[in-house]
């Protein structure tokens, strides 16, 4: 079912459809350009200010790196079609690009799902093994680690890339926003069941596996400081806790509930429209990028003070030249 229709012509590109419906394309779009520049900016923000600052060189603050590297490449792979089809009415992408983002958005997708799941093991580390954490969780551990999730991504994806590549394109139509895997498929002139084998294998893997083991980790962290003797370190820790536990579950929140909620209307016989289908898309590929770097800026304190001080020596800078 998946070998290539020797019938079917070959396309070159791919129209995106998904728009054609909506009367407000300008501002749909435009909604769209400004929730990228805040993603862009956010994340490039958290990643300059931790990359120069040497003592921010620590396994909780390179992770918070890597998670603003895979949000940036996420949110940009389907972004920047979204802005091209709505504002500049440029409908057409050729294939290979079409392939490349495909593959570069589920890419950041199962990275970030891992990246999500490394952060959650440092914190629970940091809060119940805080005398072993800087000798279980060392900067080349956390690095290898780091290392070893995007290879797992890299080889997953190019699983999933020689499948939606080995199928037969007879018509150059995407009726979704920009190019994603179920978008590519649905585009093929084949039965699209087969193709989909593999994605719900890893999407069942996410759902089912790393969510909660990541769980597991805010439980452990809960229980290990109920189970501490009652003083002024007890509420030290439940601070800290608190402060984990809400930028996390934010975080994790913003990832996963889109799928959650699209798994489950699925499962219980409801069947979305395509433009609740692409509402719902948006919203997952768009929110977790634009909230991650204001959650941990905000609620991580070296990073806002090390933020106020570039934006206070900027204006300091500002007001010597206008004198």
């Amino acid at each position: 079912m998946l070998s290539a229709n020797a019938t079917a012509a070959p396309v070159t590109q791919f129209i995106i459809t998904g728009f054609d419906h909506l009367s407000n394309q300008k501002l749909l779009g435009s909604l769209i350009l400004i929730a990228y520049f805040i993603a862009l900016l956010g994340s490039t923000t958290n990643l300059v200010i931790i990359v120069t600052s040497r003592q921010l060189h620590t396994p909780m603050y390179i992770l918070i790196c890597n998670l603003a590297v895979v949000d940036i490449m996420f949110t940009t792979s389907a972004s920047t079609t979204m802005i091209s089809v709505l504002l500049t009415e440029i409908k057409s992408i050729s294939y290979y690009s079409c392939f490349s983002r495909m593959y570069v958005y589920h890419l950041g997708g199962l990275t970030e799902c891992l990246a999500l799941s490394l952060m959650a093991v440092d914190r629970m580390v940091a809060i119940s093994l805080p005398l072993r954490y800087h000798s279980i969780l060392t900067v080349p551990r956390i690095l290898l680690l780091i290392a070893f999730t995007w290879l797992i991504g890299i080889l997953a994806m190019a699983a999933v890339a020689v499948i939606a590549n080995n199928l037969p394109y007879c018509q150059p139509v995407i009726r979704y926003v920009f190019c994603d895997y179920p978008a590519m498929v649905r585009a093929a002139c084949t039965d699209p069941e087969p193709a989909f084998v593999v994605p719900v294998i890893l999407n069942l893997w996410l759902l089912a596996g790393q969510l909660p083991f990541i769980l597991l980790t805010y439980m452990k962290i809960v229980y290990t400081v109920v189970r501490m003797p009652k003083g002024q370190m007890k509420t030290e820790s439940q601070n800290a806790m608190f402060t984990t536990c809400v930028s996390h579950v934010t975080a994790v929140f913003c990832y996963y509930a889109p799928k959650l909620v699209s798994n489950l209307l699925t499962r219980v016989g409801v069947v979305l429209t395509l433009t609740e289908r692409n509402a719902l898309l948006i919203v997952a590929t768009l929110v977790p990028p634009l909230l991650n770097p204001i959650v941990y800026c905000l609620k991580t304190k070296e990073i806002r003070i090390r933020l106020k001080n570039v934006l206070l020596n900027l204006r300091v800078s500002q007001v010597q030249q206008n004198s």
